[in-house]
Order: structure tokens, then sequence, then C-alpha cells
């Protein structure tokens, strides 16, 4: 018999979003943290570059919004877009009350400010920073905030498997969560949580992809299971690929933040000549999507392995006061980048789409919300603006936290939940299939649903995901989960959101460029999948996986 966990709110993902709910909500719940690692392995952790906000007397709410609606190509929420630039700075002045030293310097008057960069698409300086480490700081600041909190309970090295849905009990037509089953990776034994509301927050899903910047734990995991839930999706097809990732055989996935572009740093040819001038009149400063294909098209022109950045031009104690972690990292490999170019090419790092959420945070089924990264609000549009993600996540997690806050039922009675069944599964002798199809998927996702794309690659990698479906389908009916087989089946479930996206989007817009469909449509639509609400997403999430007692 499988563990039951019981709490009044579930919350599965630890990075800025799970944790800025958490904190929000422990005044008046008892909150459990489902995370899949240990609690500083998300993206928040390794995010360089900061948050926007708008903090200068002379930038103002109406440019961060034309910035970001310029940026998303016309596919933006505008609704969502100011909302969130309107709510910015108080987000802002709560992590920095949570206790996050965000970078300050001062001023012709003698006052100490806070110091803002400027990144690529931003007509202003308005990137609150803490040297090129931010998501570091945040997240450890929130990860001490929240082990201190008596009514948060934190399961780290757990995976959430699936969500445990049922009928709307007052008869509508919607399912309604009431928790999820988790595999603690720890004991190898599967268990249950029930909770009166369960938040997915569990990031982006740029592992689907060979070349990412995203860490291990990046495998779409929340947005598979809202899926297989009966959650629409939208604007899948829309994958940042993050212009300057480190291109070294030691670098692992190293990013190069935005902010040295932002700071003068140039894109350069293996033979020293600048390019992106010829691209876009923004030059280096121009939106990822732009840079990133910039990059791609003289990396494949030329048939070389890479690009250069380079912000040797700038001094010495320039480079090490704003870079420090870029600069000893690459020193640690080799390059002094106060005197050499480093060597870049663009990796898959940000899921634009995700499942649909309101402004609450709210999805499709009832008492299952979704936030940060792996959501759909509209903010990002078809590419979202640099150091706008990070404010999705306190902007969105506040939200729900208001809403949740008022609909908890203060006497929450746990239910018994239906038992996770192991009895016609055994263990698996052949996890080589498993790293097989692993590598084969992120291949082939790489080739063909990358940087530019046509309808015959996307075709061909639609029936490679169908065929991958199959064999996982099986595999995990017949073995014991494991943490490879819960992120490969979730990832393939990804892919196929992704390719599905693709082939519905009949245009080149933002990051989604096709050489069948060069030209953008005069009208800007969503891409929106709508699940089959079937039995094999209530109760029961697969056969041979649970059972009524």
């Amino acid at each position: 018999m499988n563990q039951q966990n019981n709490c009044d709110v579930l919350i599965i993902g630890s990075g800025a979003a799970g944790l800025t709910l958490a904190l929000h909500l422990a005044k008046n719940a008892d909150v459990v943290i489902l995370s899949k690692g240990t609690l500083n392995e998300g993206s928040t952790y390794y995010a360089q570059g900061g948050i926007a906000a708008v903090f200068d007397e002379n930038d103002s709410i109406e440019a961060h919004v034309s910035d970001t609606l310029i940026a998303g190509a016309g596919l933006c929420n505008e609704k969502a877009v100011q909302y969130t630039a309107e709510n910015a700075k108080a987000c802002l002045h709560w992590l920095i009350d949570q206790g996050v030293d965000f970078d300050k310097e001062e001023n012709t008057q003698g006052e100490q400010k806070y110091h803002l960069t400027r990144e690529g698409g931003h007509s202003h300086r308005r990137i609150l920073h803490a040297a090129d480490a931010t998501g570091k700081v945040i997240q450890t600041t929130l990860a001490q905030r929240v082990k201190q909190h008596s009514r948060i309970r934190l399961f780290e090295r757990y995976n959430a498997i699936d969500l445990i849905c049922e009928n709307n009990i007052d008869g509508g037509n919607n399912k309604q969560c009431i928790g999820a089953y988790i595999w603690n990776r720890n004991s190898e034994k599967v268990e249950s949580i029930y909770a009166q509301k369960t938040i997915l927050a569990t990031g982006g899903a740029s592992k689907v992809y060979q070349y990412t910047s995203n860490p291990d734990v990046a495998s779409g995991d929340g947005i598979a299971m809202a899926w297989r839930a009966g959650c629409r999706v939208a604007n899948m097809e829309f994958n940042q690929f993050h212009p300057t990732c480190l291109f070294h055989p030691d670098a692992g996935t190293f990013l190069l933040t935005e902010a040295l572009r932002g700071e003068g740093a140039k894109l350069r040819r293996p033979d020293g000549s600048r390019f992106m001038p010829a691209f876009d009149k923004r030059a280096e400063l121009a939106p990822r999507d732009i840079v990133a294909r910039a990059i791609d098209f003289e990396m494949k022109r030329l048939g070389v392995d890479c690009m250069y950045l380079d912000i040797s031009h700038k001094s010495s104690d320039f480079i090490k006061q704003h870079f420090p972690t870029i600069y000893q990292r690459t020193k640690d490999l080799g390059i002094d980048i106060t005197k050499q170019p480093m060597p870049v090419v663009p990796a898959a790092h940000y899921t634009c789409g995700g499942v649909m959420i309101d402004e609450h945070g709210r999805t499709d089924v009832d008492q299952l919300y979704a936030i940060g990264e792996m959501s759909y609000t509209g903010l990002h549009g078809a590419n979202r603006l640099a150091s706008n993600s990070l404010l999705e996540c306190l902007v969105y997690a506040r939200a729900a936290a208001l809403e949740i806050s008022e609909s908890l039922e203060p006497n929450n009675c746990f239910r018994k939940l239906p038992r996770w069944d192991e009895s016609r599964v055994t263990d698996s002798d052949e996890e080589v299939v498993i790293q097989h199809n692993w590598h084969e998927l992120r291949l082939f996702m790489w080739d063909y649903v990358g940087i530019v794309r046509t309808t015959k690659r996307l075709e061909r990698a639609l029936h490679r995901v169908e065929l991958l479906q199959q064999e996982i389908q099986d595999y995990y009916q017949n073995f014991k989960v494991s943490n490879n087989l819960l992120e490969l089946r979730n990832l393939v479930q990804v892919a196929e959101l992704i390719i599905r996206c693709a082939l519905e989007r009949k245009e080149s817009r933002g990051l989604h460029y096709t050489l069948d469909f060069p030209n953008t449509l005069a009208e800007a639509k969503p891409t929106i999948l709508v699940a089959k609400n079937d039995s094999s997403t209530s109760l029961a999430p697969m056969v041979n996986r649970s059972a009524d007692e």
C-alpha cells in the first residue's frame, strides 16, 4: 500500500514561481513543495541576467509594455502585458523585502540607486540584477525563507508522476484535481498526496532539444501532466533559442547573459568581422530570435562550429565587476574574456507557450493552477523579451496566491485517494532502451524542429514521435517507474505538442521560422490545442497503474 500525504496546497516545482507562491500562501495554509531534485537545481538558479521593471525616472510602464509587444511579434495578450508591467515594481520590492540584494551604484548626487542594465529589445535600462548571478541570489534567498517557515514542508528528490482528477462533485462539466501521484527518488517508492489546491510550477521543456542552456530537470513535466489531465495548451511552437551559449567541450550548458551585449559586447565571425548590423538595425541589441537566426545562418553559410562574442574592448575592471561569474568560468576553461572573444552557439532556452491559464493562474481543470515558464499567460507572444521571465513568475505567483487564499476551505477534510498498483509491473532490465529513445528524441527535435523549420521536417519529426510514444507507452505499462522513464514520457508528450503547434502555424512569426511559409500573416492568432477529455486522464492515469481499494 502506498503512503498518502495530505496538505492544503501542493506546489509541484521549486523555482522562483513555486517558492514565491509558497511564501505568499503559508500565512493561511499548510503547503507542500515538491522538488524533483535538490532545491537549487532548477532554471531559476542558473539565470544570469535579471528582472525587468521600471525603476528609472526616464523609463515608463508604457515603454516596457511597448517593448514587450514589439518583441512578441504581434502575438502578445495586451492585457497580460499591461498587468505584468504594472505589477513589476511591487513584486520586485517584495523580493527585496525577502532579502534579495540587487546591485546598486552611486549617482551624480551621491545617492545609492539600483544599477540597471539594458538587454536586447529594451528601449531603456530597466534590468535589476545581482552581478551576473541574479537567479542564484533569488533562489538561495527564497529557499532560505521557505526552509525557515513552519507551515511549509519540502519534499526534495520527488518526481510528480500524474495528477489525480475526478468528475466535479458539483455536477459541472469540468474535472477537478485532488492531488497527485509522486515518486520518492530516495526510497524508490510511489506515494500519493491529497491537496485542496494543486499548482504546477515545473518550468519549461528545453531538455527536449539536444543543445540547451537549461538544467537537466527542465523536462516539461508540468505541461505533459496538465495535458494528460485535460488542459489546453497554446503556442508551443515558440521555443526561444538563446543566441549565446558558451561553445566549449567542458562548458556543459553555460549561458552567456544577454547583459553582455547590453553592455557593448559585439558578435563576430571567426575572422573578427561583425555581422549583426547586416541583419537588423539594432545589431547586437535585436531581440533574441533575430540574433539566434543570424548566428545560425552565419554558422551554416561559413560551415563553422560557432561564432564569437567579444567584450574585450571594455576595461578589465569593468568586465570583472559586472560579469564575475562569466569571467571566472571562462578563465577556468582557458579563455581570458578581457583579451579574447568567447565562442558561442545558440541553445534551446525558454518555452514561450504552455498550459493556458487565466489572470489568476487557473487552468481548465478545477482546483489546478499553473504558473511560471510552463504556463501560457500571453505575456511572451511569439518571442519573450529578455528578463520578463522571472518577472512573470513573481507577478503570477502573487496573483494566484490572492485567488487561492480567498477560495481555500478553512476546515480541509482530507480524503482517501486511490492506491497505486504495481502488482503487474516488474523491474526493468532494459534501461538502454530508455537511453536510446532519449537521445533519438533530442537529436531529431534539434535537427527537424529547431531554429529553422520546414513542413517536411516537422512531418518527419511527428512520425518519429508517434513511434516513440508507442514504445514508451508499452514500457511504462510493464515496468516500474524511474526518473529517466518519467522524464522521457513527459518529453515525448511535449515534443508532440511542439510539433503539432508548429504544423498548425502557416507563417513565420517570432521564434517560429519556416522556409515553406516565410511571410508573416496580417492577423496574429495563438495556436491552441485541446486535450481529449477521456477516462485515461481521470483517477487512473494509466492502465495497470492505479486501482480503487
